[in-house]
């Protein structure tokens, strides 16, 4: 019975195909199938958007600005305090004018769950980390753990303002980690081009409508990648 049991494993995780695989991240075809209907994105989906953002959408134009991957955020979101540097130290954020981080509402680092996203960003110039979230605050505390757990290594004075933005709010139980692209994309944007931030505008610019279009939009994206 064993057997057959691990044998089945072993033909699922080798039907379960690698689709592409960009920089850090690694896509298979579970993973994307996720973009297919109304279902919730994983973090390898949004860590491939992430890489995406850096390496082709903006190349070049976000040398100071940080998109951290949802798996090392949830690392500094959970681990020790004397173990954090070993995630940070890395990646130079005291030099970064931004540092983007996609929250989840997972509560464990060694295992898969979680059924949120929202985004937090940090701005060196104001001090502050901004909180958007597409479910009105369902994840703030997650992103006060964050901030408490960041903010002695990235701040001037080891502490920062956290700001709860008013911003587009989904409309179904399924969007939250489209809305953190959209609101990722969008704001990188704007920082790229130092341009001041208007909710009202990013309200007009990010609609349910779409939203729904850049789920379309992510997997046209990674089936050109596959040739």
């Amino acid at each position: 019975m064993l057997t057959i049991v691990i044998t089945e494993i072993c033909n699922c995780i080798m039907a379960d195909e690698i689709v592409v695989s960009f920089h850090n991240s690694l896509l298979r075809e579970s993973d994307v199938s996720l973009l297919d209907g109304p279902r919730w994105l994983n973090d390898k989906l949004i860590g491939f958007a992430f890489e995406y953002f850096e390496h082709t959408a903006f190349a070049g134009k976000v040398d100071n600005i940080a998109i951290i991957s949802p798996e090392v955020t949830q690392f500094i979101k959970l681990s020790a305090e004397s173990e954090i540097g070993v995630f940070v130290n890395p990646l130079d954020l005291p030099q970064k004018d931004y540092i983007f981080l996609a929250v989840n509402n997972n509560s464990s680092y060694s295992s898969v769950g979680g059924s949120h996203w929202s985004l937090l960003v940090f701005s060196k110039e104001d001090q502050s980390f901004m909180h958007f979230d597409p479910l009105h605050k369902s994840n703030a505390q997650d992103a006060k753990q964050l901030v408490l757990q960041l903010q002695p290594l990235v701040t001037d004075t080891g502490m920062a303002n956290y700001v709860e933005m008013s911003c587009p709010q989904q409309e179904n139980g399924y969007d939250c980690g489209m809305f953190v692209l959209c609101f990722t994309e969008y704001l990188l944007g704007k920082f790229m081009n130092a341009e001041k931030l208007s909710m009202a505008s990013m309200s007009k610019e990010i609609t349910q409508r779409k939203v729904s279009e850049k789920r379309i939009e992510l997997k046209w994206i990674i089936q050109d990648m596959t040739g």
